[in-house]
């Protein structure tokens, strides 16, 4: 599913007033909100703004903040399904964030979810071929099933290739990143299982 840019902009700027509004209701200052998503009141409030970009880390941890599910801050409803929820092959929800992944949610609307599904397209860029791989972290543990396209993991130094129909399972609370490698992008089902925050927390991928 592709969004165009001044979608996402206005996607943004949509979550960004919901955060807000919601501070503002339960009488938190920038200042808590910063200390719950491990930001500077100044980057905090940056995001807040929507002047920066909204990682899904920074969501998640507003919406465990703010009392709320996270997918409320990403499209103003609640989740309803309570037994069992299908999404489509093409359907799920776009969620705006940097670094030119593709996230679309899976499982958006079921209520009360222990776990955050993603399908993930991650772009094969040359330039990120001679680099180091970016690291991030975030409490839980992490389930990578590669469905096409090949990848570099990188894990606290350690790096492996991985192909379709291999399975990483991780601490994400440790270092971790991909690129696509081979010349093509790569799709992945990120299965994201959170804990409660740590100081160390970073982001999501």
């Amino acid at each position: 599913m592709n969004m165009n840019l001044d979608h996402l902009d206005q996607n943004r700027a949509d979550i960004a007033a919901r955060i807000r509004s919601l501070r503002e209701d339960n009488d938190f200052s920038a200042e808590d909100m910063a200390l719950a998503t491990g930001r500077s009141v100044d980057e905090y409030l940056r995001q807040e703004s929507g002047e920066q970009d909204l990682t899904f880390t920074f969501i998640f941890k507003c919406a465990r903040k703010l009392g709320v599910d996270v997918v409320e801050l990403l499209t103003g409803e609640s989740p309803h399904l309570k037994y069992y929820s299908i999404i489509r092959a093409n359907e799920g929800l776009p969620i705006d964030r940097h670094r030119d992944f593709n996230y679309i949610h899976k499982a958006p609307y079921f209520k009360g979810r222990l776990v955050e599904p993603f399908l993930v397209t991650v772009p094969y860029q040359p330039e990120s071929q001679h680099e180091d791989i970016h690291l991030s972290y975030h409490t839980g543990q992490e389930l990578d099933y590669v469905i096409k396209g090949h990848l570099r993991f990188s894990f606290e130094g350690r790096i492996e290739e991985v192909g379709p129909g291999d399975t990483l399972l991780y601490d994400s609370g440790r270092g971790h990143g991909i690129i696509a490698i081979g010349g093509e992008d790569a799709l992945i089902l990120a299965v994201v299982i959170p804990q409660e925050d740590k100081p160390q927390d970073n982001e999501i991928m």
